[in-house]
């Protein structure tokens, strides 16, 4: 989502689920939930590589020429979300109220905008380890905009390549904090990484077939998605896999138009993706919605000078399936600095 400066100033209330659901012959899928308050208007943009962006509007800001291909999920038509490149590498941001992005010292380095920020790892980077190593140089200091009456994107951040990898990274006060593993199945809100850690550990000596924390608060979406993707069916089906994991992440899901006062990590669902890292296919789920639909990017072209493509969610109630060629060509979305 996009972000704001100030962490502290501005009431905050996204809650997501995110799974990496592995089955078999290298099927990797990752599904995630996106939890708000209020509807976000999202679209789907393919952008392909050779295409010089920037993080900020100031001089000194990261610029970059995109090396891959990648589709992006772009909130507002002004911040990317979230997305999937062409090498197989899924990019995304979760809610997680204890995230402060900077420091004094970080605040002299080139801007990057949370606009921009997960299309940079996407454009440059092939693999889990690749980001790893991006993020440990930490050339950029975080910078954004907020969004829908002055609310603050506070994110932490998983990352999934096609060997299946998967790292986890948070910012705390300008240090970036990286948990990496090929075992790393589930991610959603606060408290942070090792604290989850902690509480599933818990409820793993429970045992998940005798009982499963049920309400829709973090940590127990948490526990009962980590349980669930681990000991549902391993397939190579597509379709199967699909379904399998949009049934793990319908799970956690919040139902729709349900909130809880007070509880900043509950918001209801307002839609979910799976991205097929195998077969290089991005499916879409709005829950207003009546079908869900995916973009195969085998079939479009993303080499340097091909154009932009963009499917526009406002209108896309009667897609379903292969939704590839119903793309437009679009000049691109102007990011919120």
């Amino acid at each position: 989502m996009l972000t704001g400066a100030a962490i502290a100033s501005a009431p905050q209330s996204e809650a997501c689920t995110r799974v990496v659901y592995k089955g078999t012959d290298n099927l990797i899928i990752v599904g995630r939930s996106l939890d708000w308050k209020t509807p976000i208007p999202t679209n789907i943009y393919v952008y392909p590589a050779g295409i010089t962006k920037k993080g900020n509007v100031q001089e000194n800001s990261v610029t970059w020429t995109s090396k891959y291909g990648a589709v992006y999920a772009v909130s507002y038509d002004g911040g990317v979300t979230e997305g999937m490149n062409e090498k197989g590498l899924v990019v995304n941001g979760l809610f997680c109220k204890g995230t402060v992005y900077d420091n004094d010292s970080t605040m002299d380095r080139p801007p990057m905008s949370l606009a921009m920020f997960p299309a940079w790892l996407l454009d440059m980077n092939a693999t889990v380890p690749e980001v790893i190593e991006k993020l440990r140089e930490q050339d950029f200091n975080i910078t954004g905009a907020t969004f829908d009456g002055g609310t603050v994107s506070a994110l932490h951040w998983g990352v999934t390549d096609a060997e299946g990898r998967t790292c986890i990274f948070e910012f705390d006060h300008g240090k970036i904090n990286i948990y990496e593993g090929e075992d790393i199945r589930t991610l959603t809100n606060d408290p942070d990484w090792p604290s989850m850690q902690a509480i599933n550990n818990y409820w793993k000596a429970i045992g998940g077939v005798n009982m499963l924390p049920g309400t829709v608060r973090s940590a127990d979406r948490y526990v009962r998605t980590d349980f669930f993707i681990r000991n549902v069916e391993q397939t190579s089906e597509q379709a199967l896999g699909v379904s399998i994991t949009r049934s793990v992440v319908e799970n956690a899901s919040v139902p729709y138009l349900y909130t809880v006062n007070g509880e900043p990590n509950v918001s209801s669902t307002q839609w979910r993706t799976f991205a097929d890292i195998r077969d290089k296919c991005y499916y879409f789920d709005l829950v207003t919605n009546p079908g869900l639909y995916y973009i195969d990017l085998k079939e479009v072209d993303l080499r340097p000078g091909a154009p932009i493509l963009k499917i526009d969610n406002a209108k896309s109630g009667d897609l379903l399936g292969n939704a590839t060629s119903k793309m437009k060509r679009t000049k691109g979305f102007t990011p919120m600095y």
